[in-house]
């Protein structure tokens, strides 16, 4: 009988048993004068002496304020040096850090300020098209009254923490907020000291579910400081790294993988600016001499095809982690040939689990880097369980449960959506399919959700992507199901091309013929620039599947075309069907006998 897909992770090294705050002040006394932290848009430079010195003059100014700990402080803003100083500021004060997206609008903000009653907010005041400021002033018109104010809509938001130096009317500068803890002084941090436990929580992230509202996921000290140091560790990082981190931080790849990382390791943070630039990251990878890069297939791919990628002297970098979604093996030997990152590595996890699971190894071959996420971090145990809750053998897909130290604490204030995650054994379901090999790498087959169910066959969109990526002409590709009045659902693909480069949807079916199996050849095939991306780089297939759908209906209005239809058709020849209808999900709604 074949073995099962059920791992464990190594029991060595030992768990971190402390908070987060207690990681910065170890690492203050371990490496007092070298550089913590590096943002290259502010031109600031901390040292870990200097890092633990303002985020525990914060700390003590948020005590000062009238917060407690327990209570939650939202923080609203792109990378920046306030946004490290709070994270851990929050963490010594015992209260509870709320991420909150960048790119929320006003609605967004108001939920996720409510949901979980935050009594204070830091946030930058403006950055591109986002007027933070402006939406906490729509939000609430009281703060004109000055501090003190009560907002109707958010009674429970007593504080605006303003990271500019002269703050709107009811507001307070983040400076001053730090004056106030150097004027109170240590002795309530230092009350907290024996109170605080590594299992409280101290961070809320909003999941960015399809459907519904988001969930707030809970985690604690004792779930992201073990994680951010197992990754280090699985990157060999030590004091003399510098990771370059243009990720957002609002997401667990910046604030786990890589401050946490860095706090665990002792390793420099670079912050290349507030938001992505691929020019921006490559003078800070040369000028800062960075020697790990963090980063989505998409933004490596940016920063390879920037015109000025050659003038960026890349000779200090060595590891780094490609994570968020798949890596084609093309962009992956760009990186480590053409960015020396010969140590890159692959993770693979979710919010919910702090979020690493899966990590490859710096030394395995580039195959194993992007044909699996590698094998299971120490102190964790993942299974592949089949529909009836079994363990299935190695090599069989199922969907991927994970137990241990990383998984969250549960929802916020949300049991029934905390029960339907975790079951009673305290196994994680994550709703995505994989595989689990006889060596225990890892293989990602795709989300539940996402798996196109054509005729009553399962596909996976990812299997088709990377085929469709050793095309030399074919830059990036998404490939996601669409409703279909015959099979249920279709195949379809968005491809961007290389700048130029001549090729069709005829050429694209011929490359496949003969090389895939005819059902998974893409019956619909798009060309575009680019795809909707999440602020993390993360495609948003749904995006596109209701981009068609709303296309096939303007095609069938009168006096209305459609943005741009390819007129495909499936390796038959027959003309493409019209969609059949579909749920608020946008998955088609079947009728009896469909099969699956």
């Amino acid at each position: 009988m074949a073995e099962p897909s059920h791992v464990h992770g190594a029991a060595e090294p030992a768990l971190w048993e402390m908070t987060i705050g207690e990681a910065l002040d170890a690492a203050a006394r371990r490496w007092p004068e070298r550089e913590a932290l590096v943002d290259c848009g502010q031109a600031v430079r901390l040292s870990w002496r200097d890092l633990a010195r303002r985020a525990g003059d914060f700390a003590a100014g948020l005590l000062a304020l009238g917060l407690a700990p327990g209570d939650r402080i939202g923080i609203w803003s792109l990378n920046r040096v306030e946004w490290a100083i709070t994270q851990f500021a929050a963490a010594k004060a015992g209260l509870v850090l709320v991420t909150i997206n960048p790119n929320y609008r006003l609605s967004e903000l108001e939920y996720a300020l409510r949901s979980v009653g935050c009594a204070a907010v830091v946030t930058a005041s403006v950055f591109k098209s986002s007027d933070y400021v402006g939406m906490l002033r729509t939000l609430m018109p009281e703060m004109a009254a000055g501090p003190g104010f009560v907002a109707e809509r958010l009674p429970a938001l007593r504080h605006v923490i303003q990271m500019d130096p002269e703050p709107v009317a009811g507001a307070v500068a983040f400076a001053t907020v730090e004056a106030l803890g150097r004027d109170a002084g240590p002795a309530r941090l230092r009350a907290l000291e024996g109170v605080l436990g590594s299992r409280d929580p101290v961070n809320i992230q909003f999941t960015s579910g399809t459907t519904g509202l988001p969930k707030g996921v809970t985690l604690s000290h004792r779930n992201i400081l073990n994680n951010g140091y197992f990754t280090g560790l699985k990157l060999k990082l030590t004091a003399q790294d510098r990771i370059c981190i243009p990720v957002p931080l609002y997401h667990c790849f910046g604030m786990v993988m890589g401050n946490l990382a860095a706090v665990t390791h002792g390793a420099a943070m670079v912050y290349p600016g507030e938001g992505f630039d691929p020019l921006a990251t490559l003078a800070a990878l040369s000028g800062e001499r960075c020697t790990a890069l963090y980063g989505v297939p998409t933004m490596f791919i940016a920063q390879l095809e920037h015109p000025a990628f050659a003038a960026h002297d890349l000779s200090s970098l060595r590891t780094g982690i490609m994570a968020g979604s798949p890596c084609p093996i093309e962009v992956m030997r760009k990186a480590i040939d053409r960015m020396n990152l010969r140590e890159i590595t692959i993770c693979y996890g979710m919010t919910e689990t702090s979020p690493v699971s899966f990590q490859s190894e710096t030394d395995d071959p580039v195959e194993l880097r992007v044909g699996t996420v590698g094998r299971v971090h120490p102190h964790l145990e993942v299974k592949i369980v089949d529909d009836a809750g079994e363990t299935v053998p190695r090599g069989v897909a199922g969907e991927l449960c994970t137990r241990g130290y990383s998984v969250m604490l549960g929802y916020w204030n949300d049991p029934e959506q905390t029960a339907a995650a975790i079951d009673d054994a305290g196994w994680m379901h994550s709703g995505d399919l994989a595989t689990i090999d006889e060596d225990g790498y890892c293989r990602i087959v795709g989300r539940i959700k996402d798996m196109v169910i054509r005729g009553g066959e399962n596909l996976y969109p990812r299997e088709i992507e990377e085929f469709l990526h050793t095309h030399p002409a074919i830059r990036d590709v998404a490939v996601f199901g669409v409703p279909d009045r015959h099979y249920g659902e279709e195949l379809c693909a968005w491809i961007i091309r290389h700048d130029g480069a001549p090729i069709d949807e005829t050429e694209v079916r011929a490359f496949c013929r003969g090389h895939i199996s005819h059902q998974k050849i893409p019956r619909h095939i798009r060309f575009v620039d680019a795809f909707p991306l999440t602020v993390t780089g993360k495609v948003q297939k749904f995006v596109m599947r209701e981009q068609m759908v709303r296309d096939w209906e303007d095609a069938s209005t009168p006096g209305r075309e459609p943005d741009h239809i390819t007129p495909a058709r499936d390796p038959a020849g027959r003309a493409p069907a019209p969609p059949c209808p579909t749920n608020a999900a946008g998955r088609p709604i079947r009728r009896s006998g469909s099969g699956r």
